[in-house]
């Protein structure tokens, strides 16, 4: 085996703990009260619907980080939660600073020993490279569906890796 490549969040990051811990700081912050875990949980099951407008060509290619601000206003509108649009963009950027599971960063560095890592997410590409030197994640390489603009499970996205792979791997 040659290379291995991992999905990122919930695999390799903890999102949803990394996420209410933010929001339950930015709660002491303003001095307000925030639905910590219900905005998480509901953020996140926007998810895969907001991808699939795109997989539907109801929207054109639209990179995950918007995709989550979108999903994000909505939510803050639903609860009633005023935000200026420099929160709204911090608090968008909380998926920028994932935490890694406890045994990640071990994990991944004694299977760099042998092989090459990387990812394949639906993440951008801005936000995998904050995701990873925030966790300081040692990736080989990063692939996402923006490289391939596509979102998994696309094939287009596998083939996309499979194809840069091939090319990786020869030299």
């Amino acid at each position: 085996m040659k290379a291995i490549v991992f999905d990122v969040f919930g695999t390799i990051v903890d999102w949803r703990s990394s996420l209410i811990n933010q929001f339950r700081a930015l709660e002491q912050e303003l001095g307000v009260e925030l639905p910590s875990e219900a905005l998480t949980d509901q953020w996140r099951q926007h998810y895969a619907p907001s991808m699939d407008r795109v997989r539907k060509g109801e929207i054109p290619w639209t990179g995950l980080d918007d995709l989550h601000r979108e999903s994000l206003v909505k939510l803050l509108n639903q609860h009633g939660i005023t935000l200026d649009e420099a929160t709204i963009d911090r608090v968008n950027h909380f998926w920028h600073q994932l935490d890694p599971w406890p045994d990640v960063q071990r994990g991944l560095q004694q299977l760099k020993e042998h092989t090459i890592i990387a990812t394949l997410t639906n993440g951008n590409l801005s936000l995998m490279v904050d995701v990873a030197r925030y966790a300081k994640l040692p990736w080989d390489m990063v692939f996402c569906a923006e490289l391939f603009q596509h979102y998994k499970p696309d094939p287009e996205v596998y083939l996309g890796l499979a194809a840069c792979c091939a090319f990786r791997l020869k030299r």
